[in-house]
């Protein structure tokens, strides 16, 4: 892996380190962004998308590929878009 794929990896670690933190936020656990997460997964992994595979990082475990894009996607389409700006350099 190049050190772009690395600053990549990071990146999505820590977009997905930062919704899961989302789910308890000041003492109070989030149904809803529970919700946004396991809806976000389910459709990943039904629809098979993984956006490490976009990026050209294969992930060997295809499962955990989705749900780590399940959890991104949870944030909802501004986020995602911003995401990949964030990839892109912009």
């Amino acid at each position: 892996m190049d050190f772009a794929g690395l600053v990549i990896v990071a990146i999505l670690v820590e977009a997905i380190w930062e919704n899961l933190k989302m789910t308890y936020k000041e003492g109070k656990f989030s149904i809803s962004m529970l919700g946004a997460l396991l809806l976000g997964i389910l459709v990943c992994i039904l629809a098979k998308i993984d956006v490490f595979e976009i990026v050209g990082i294969d992930i060997s475990i295809k499962i955990i590929a989705y749900i780590l894009t399940g959890i991104i996607v949870s944030r909802g389409a501004n986020f995602v878009s911003d995401l990949f700006k964030r990839l892109r350099g912009e």
